[in-house]
């Protein structure tokens, strides 16, 4: 009998720092088949990349793969302990890569940046079923120089240009 058809509840129980340093290792080995080995073929992704939720194994894979296009020595390492009740995981980690070639549209800019994230992960029948990413998208793009940082007079320029700060003027 398939794997896939057997009751979860006879299934061994699930070794979650395996399970996701299974998913670190897949995020840092540049293989999109890695995936398979860890995530339900049906997995549902997204992060703040993802315009829409991706579906299916195949799906993060061609993701992953954009990433590593545009960042070749992305590697993922945990950061802290896992928090889990054996169905659901939260697992702190952080990308560390250089941006070597171009990426949707947006050259190089050879800068190094540290990205920290939270994946939040339901598990089942010992395989990821779905995972979010949690990480700062904003910080992301001032380590790589795109947007100004935080507290600069440019993210203030930015913030009124985008109608934060703006009140309308009294009349005295």
């Amino acid at each position: 009998m398939p794997l896939r058809d057997l009751d979860p509840s006879i299934l061994p129980p699930v070794n979650v720092d395996e399970l996701i340093d299974g998913w670190e290792r897949a995020w840092s080995g540049k293989d999109e088949k890695a995936f398979a080995a860890v995530c339900s073929r049906k997995i549902h992704y997204e992060d703040p990349l993802t315009p829409e939720p991706l579906e299916g194994v195949e799906e993060l894979g061609r993701h992953a793969s954009r990433l590593w296009a545009g960042f070749p020595d992305a590697r993922v390492e945990q950061t802290g302990e896992r928090l889990t009740n054996e169905r659901y995981v939260a697992a702190p980690c952080k990308l560390l890569a250089t941006h070597r070639n171009p990426l949707n549209g947006l050259p190089a800019t050879n800068r190094f940046l540290v990205v920290h994230a939270v994946f939040y992960c339901e598990v089942r029948r010992n395989r990821l079923l779905r995972v979010r990413g949690f990480f700062d998208l904003y910080e992301a793009a001032t380590q790589l120089g795109i947007l100004p940082g935080r507290g600069t007079l440019g993210e203030k320029a930015l913030m009124m240009l985008r109608g934060f700060g703006l009140r309308a003027g009294r009349s005295t």
